[in-house]
């Protein structure tokens, strides 16, 4: 349970209805596979110990009392393990029969969980047998253990507080006001549901649907336990659609009809990190009964996969959809721009590189939504002693195959007087030869913007803007950024998308942008005439920081817990020392390069991380890393 990952379980056994002994077996067995497995939570099924279509077998005594002794054998027999067991059960106690969960840990039955919705329609019919459970709270002796039964119940690790933990059962998911609502504002981050729901046509992708839902409203992690094979199919099937929820992602399924364990990584620091961000997240401290449980943390094993590149879905469907829409939402931004000021023509300065090949694309999008003439769209292209006959000659390509207006302006002479004016001496490559070109560029498409009437277009991206990779009041400033929340990663897969949408010239030049080296070219080509500035060889691979930006942006994630992932997601690839390294780097850059995000100009927000000054990031310049490098390297 380190660094806040919890692996649970959804277990559904093989019963056989109101055999108390071989489902309690079966129980057991599973309880003992999930703790081998490193799992920390199992849930089982609702009234899985006796089945739950006993019907009004629910009523003999026999049947009670033999799911008590049943209950206090799984208590004895787990009793040496660092597991929690839910586990469905019928207590009676005085005059009522409830439908519970018995939450079991380390020898002791820490409470029993009453329904606290009891349905009584269609093939339902439990109120014959069950007494609603809600607002219960009483203290009982069950099993040989003193206990609780109570419908208002938390149970907390006392050694990681964000593990918390709440139960409904079956129908208290579905009706308006679920129990899991309260529960989860009272600090329940984790719920487990056992449940026995049956399957008619449709109703798994309804109950999915739910499942995700209910862990998306609540920020929380849901397990959703079925039954299966053995219950009784005089009425019902039962299909075992077993579910585990993280914040309305699906982070795993069983399949259906079939019986067994399913697991999953929970993140319960990541869940706690969302809800501390949402200020519409109130917590409200109900008369609820805290139990602590004292479970030590350990490594999870992972199972769970990080991908290496966080911002582009994984799927190749879902990530063209994605190009499709993230280029329709920068597009539509720079038009509504375009059409509230009433302006007509873009000034943009065009390398041949990603970025400003991604700005053109969204350019070219824009004017075409608002009918506007293409050749009104101004490529410049300013060489300079950085400048490749590649990147030159895709520029030209890159116009001409769009159809916008484009023109060549050397500055080489302009920088080489900048430099006599400054008493600069031209054989020093140092920051002022490089930045003396960039902010040429940015002079000139200022005054072109104004010949024009037009808007300058931006073209540095996220990443850049995270490392601070931008040279101030140079490529830095634009009139609007179309790439300002787009990082690095993704400005390629951008591109990519709108090659694989091309043809003929213009998806070959795409596709040559693709292959070139990502560099600002502010230095001198090598003997070959190739780039010899080579951006990733500076700052590190663009991979690992938009890895780290995104955990440490997005979720507020520990430095060591950002390393600990990306040791996990670039195994093979990056060794540790080399990780450690550029995160080093990530933490050092982002904290001293602020002060050229306090000042960005406007650009369209795609994603849920951007660091616009006036929406989703704030930050003081003079912020101290400090205590980052410091908590990294006590790791």
């Amino acid at each position: 349970m380190k660094y806040g990952f919890v692996k649970v379980a959804a277990a559904t056994p093989i019963i056989r209805v109101s055999d108390c002994k071989k489902n309690t077996d079966a129980i057991i067995a599973q309880i003992k596979e999930a703790n081998i497995e490193g799992a920390a939570l199992v849930n089982f099924p609702e009234l899985c110990i006796t089945g739950y279509t006993c019907s009004d077998l629910f009523l003999q005594q026999t049947l009670l009392k033999t799911a008590e002794s049943s209950v206090y054998r799984i208590i004895e027999e787990t009793k040496n393990l660092d597991i929690i067991s839910v586990v469905g059960v019928p207590v009676a106690f005085r005059e009522a029969l409830y439908n519970c969960a018995a939450v079991i840990f380390k020898g002791k039955l820490l409470a029993l969980v009453p329904k606290a919705n009891i349905p009584n329609y269609s093939e339902f019919y439990e109120a014959r047998h069950y007494t609603s459970g809600k607002n219960t709270d009483f203290e009982i002796e069950y099993a040989g253990r003193k206990t609780v039964l109570s419908d208002k119940v938390l149970f907390q690790n006392k050694n990681m507080s964000d593990f918390t933990l709440g139960v409904e059962i079956c129908e208290d998911l579905w009706v308006a006001e679920s129990p899991s609502i309260a529960l989860a504002k009272s600090g329940a981050t984790v719920i487990c549901n056992p449940s026995t729901s049956d399957d008619t046509i449709g109703k798994a992708e309804y109950r999915r649907s739910l499942v995700r839902m209910q862990s998306g409203k609540l920020c929380c992690a849901y397990i959703y336990t079925d039954s299966g094979f053995g219950e009784s199919t005089t009425d019902t099937v039962y299909s075992a659609q077993n579910i585990i929820c993280e914040n309305a992602s699906l982070l795993s399924e069983s399949e259906r009809f079939t019986t067994g364990i399913t697991y999953a990584d929970i993140d319960v620091q990541k869940l706690m990190g969302e809800r501390r961000r949402m200020s519409t997240f109130c917590y409200d401290n109900e008369n609820v009964r805290r139990i602590y449980f004292d479970m030590p943390l350990t490594d999870t094993k992972l199972s769970r996969k990080f991908e290496q590149t966080p911002f582009v879905p994984s799927a190749k469907d879902d990530l063209s959809r994605r190009c499709k829409e993230i280029i329709t939402m920068q597009a539509t931004g720079l038009a509504t721009r375009l059409a509230h000021t009433g302006i007509k023509n873009v000034v943009l300065g065009l390398s041949g590189g990603l970025d400003s090949t991604l700005a053109l694309i969204v350019c070219v999008h824009a004017f075409d939504m608002l009918g506007i003439d293409r050749k009104n769209i101004h490529t410049v292209t300013m060489p300079c002693f950085g400048t490749t006959k590649r990147t030159k000659s895709n520029a030209e390509k890159l116009a001409e195959a769009y159809n916008v207006s484009f023109e060549e302006i050397n500055i080489t002479a302009a920088v080489r007087q900048h430099f006599i004016d400054i008493k600069h001496d031209e054989s020093v490559t140092d920051i002022t030869y490089e930045n003396s070109q960039a902010r040429e560029r940015t002079k000139i498409l200022m005054n072109l913007s104004n010949k024009y009437g037009g808007l300058v277009i931006g073209t540095g991206d996220l990443s850049e803007l995270a490392l601070g990779w931008a040279t101030y009041n140079g490529d830095h400033m634009s009139m609007y950024a179309v790439n300002v929340s787009i990082p690095k990663t993704l400005v390629r897969y951008l591109t990519a998308y709108e090659a694989e949408i091309s043809d003929g010239e213009l998806k070959t030049v795409l596709l040559d942008v693709l292959d070139t080296p990502v560099s600002p070219e502010l230095l001198p080509p090598d003997k070959n005439g190739e780039i010899a500035q080579k951006t990733e060889d500076v700052v590190g691979p663009y991979e690992l920081h938009d890895f780290f930006l995104y955990y440490f942006v997005r979720f507020g994630f520990t430095p060591s817990k950002i390393y600990y992932l990306a040791r996990h997601s670039f195994a093979g690839k990056y060794n540790n020392d080399t990780i450690k390294k550029w995160l080093v780097t990530f933490l050092k850059r982002f904290f001293s390069q602020q002060f050229k995000r306090s000042c960005l100009p406007d650009g369209p927000k795609v994603g849920s991380v951007t660091l616009s000054p006036r929406s989703d990031w704030r930050m003081p310049s003079d912020a101290s890393v400090r205590i980052w490098l410091d908590e990294l390297e006590n790791q």
